[in-house]
């Protein structure tokens, strides 16, 4: 979701070379760290015109006519220069700017991973999870990512055996142990509601009680087992305090959100009408209406949803090894990520309609379906490690659902009436159901907006083992 130190800050060359010593024939310079100094012949192409660098003509390090940025010249066997009166003492040369190969030492820094790839798009994946940008790329003088990728992948050794063709990256199978956690949630909160209908008085604040505790566990489960859980492999950072309290934070704002979705419009109904008067019973004709066919759809969808996820990490891979270029993986995911998403939307509202059937209440679709899209968009995010933007989100919008009803409530206060007035204003016109529709709406829709710039990139859908 999302600070990588510049690859090209790393990779500088030094400036200076020092003298090892002098021989009848000039000084010998050692090499400076990173240059693409000549060696062996590894091939029968000629040799560069950087043959001459490891040696230099002027022991004391320049001649006066000599071009500074030129390798000097040997001297002919059996002649001794004057200068070289010392030629037993070591001397330190003037700074020189080495003629260094950035790529190169790039190169060897991503060894493993430029060898044992199928071809640049790959490399190219590795570097932008590194924090590789198309501004860091221009230093290299690449135009882009890919195009750096391409020059790493040439000059990356190969053996002379032939390169099996690419293979599709490893999918992840759908297991049965993941579906049946993903049907958990919406059996036990079935379970739940037939219950609550059939018990009264104490025993049906017992049968709420534990159910919510069931509930509860059963969508731990599901989310940290299953396609919910995020692709095998997939390299999450290791825990810290930040990390914890980030989660913390979406806990925090997603039971605010289940619960307004539970009991809020009839608060939030209540407030207007100078009540409530009462606790709320569980019923949908109490003094504090509760509306517990959007929560039971949600709690259902748990299933759709983790297919979903794993379509999207299925798709991903396969379109990451058919692509040969960033562009043309992006190009091809979009469509993807759209596709999950409305397939997601399109489940949930079939569940919203047959439980508003069932239960006999309203199905309260505007606001579901915004909180739907919201928690599928923020779990994607945080198991694809983009965890800020998502808790952030469903932090917002509970803030917002709770200022609503705050400022009913404080608006009670003599001479404070005037708070009201956005809360009423919103209300009266579009209902009570525009608190909520509006508070999920506009996080999802900023959430949806960023897993599509997020989601759509190649090292969101690293394979496992990319080397760090």
């Amino acid at each position: 979701m999302f600070g990588v130190p510049d690859e090209s800050v790393a990779l500088g060359v030094p400036e200076e070379s020092v003298v090892l010593g002098s021989t009848e024939h000039g000084a010998l310079r050692e090499p400076t760290a990173g240059a693409d100094l000549p060696g062996t012949p590894s091939c029968a192409g000629p040799w560069d015109t950087r043959s001459g660098e490891w040696l230099t003509g002027d022991p004391a390090g320049q001649d006066a006519g000599h071009d500074p940025g030129l390798p000097a010249v040997p001297a002919p066997p059996g002649s001794r220069p004057a200068a070289d009166a010392g030629a037993g003492r070591r001397s330190v040369a003037g700074p020189r700017r080495g003629t260094g190969d950035p790529v190169k030492a790039l190169l060897h820094r991503h060894r493993e991973l430029c060898e044992r790839a199928v071809d640049p798009l790959e490399i190219a994946a590795g570097l932008e999870a590194h924090g590789v940008t198309d501004r860091t790329a221009a230093r290299f003088r690449h135009r882009d990512v890919f195009s750096l990728a391409e020059e790493l992948y040439a000059r990356a050794p190969r053996t002379t055996e032939p390169y099996p063709e690419p293979e599709f990256l490893p999918v992840p199978r759908l297991r049965a142990g993941g579906v049946l956690l993903a049907f958990l949630p919406g059996a036990l909160g079935a379970a739940t509601v037939a219950a609550l209908r059939l018990t009264h008085g104490q025993p049906r604040a017992l049968t709420a009680l534990g159910g919510l505790l069931a509930v509860a566990l059963a969508v731990r489960a599901a989310l940290r087992h299953g396609p919910l859980a995020g692709p095998p492999g997939q390299l999450t950072g290791p825990p810290g305090p930040r990390a914890w309290r980030t989660a913390a934070a979406a806990r925090a704002g997603t039971l605010w959100l289940l619960a307004y979705a539970l009991v809020g419009d009839g608060l939030l109904h209540a407030l207007r009408t100078d009540g409530p008067h009462a606790l709320p019973t569980g019923t949908a004709d109490g003094p504090w209406p509760t509306s517990g066919a959007p929560v039971l759809a949600l709690l259902l969808a748990c299933a759709p949803a983790a297919c979903c996820a794993h379509l999207l990490t299925a798709g991903a891979r396969r379109r990451l090894a058919r692509s040969r270029a960033l562009e043309d993986f992006t190009a091809a995911a979009k469509p993807l990520l759209s596709g999950v998403f409305a397939s997601f939307l399109a489940a949930l509202g079939a569940l919203l309609a047959l439980c508003g059937t069932v239960l006999d209440q309203p199905g309260a679709f505007p606001q579901t379906l915004a909180l739907g899209a919201l928690l599928l968009a923020a779990r994607l995010l945080t198991v694809y490690r983009h965890r800020r933007a998502p808790a952030l989100a469903l932090g917002a919008a509970a803030a917002m659902e709770a200022a609503a009803l705050a400022l009913l409530t404080a608006a009670r206060l003599p001479g404070w009436a005037f708070l009201a007035v956005p809360v009423e204003t919103l209300a009266g016109a579009w209902g009570e159901a525009a608190v909520p529709g509006l508070a999920c709406g506009t996080a999802a829709l900023a959430l949806l907006w960023h897993a599509g710039r997020t989601l759509t990139r190649a090292a969101a859908h690293a394979p496992p083992g990319v080397p760090e």
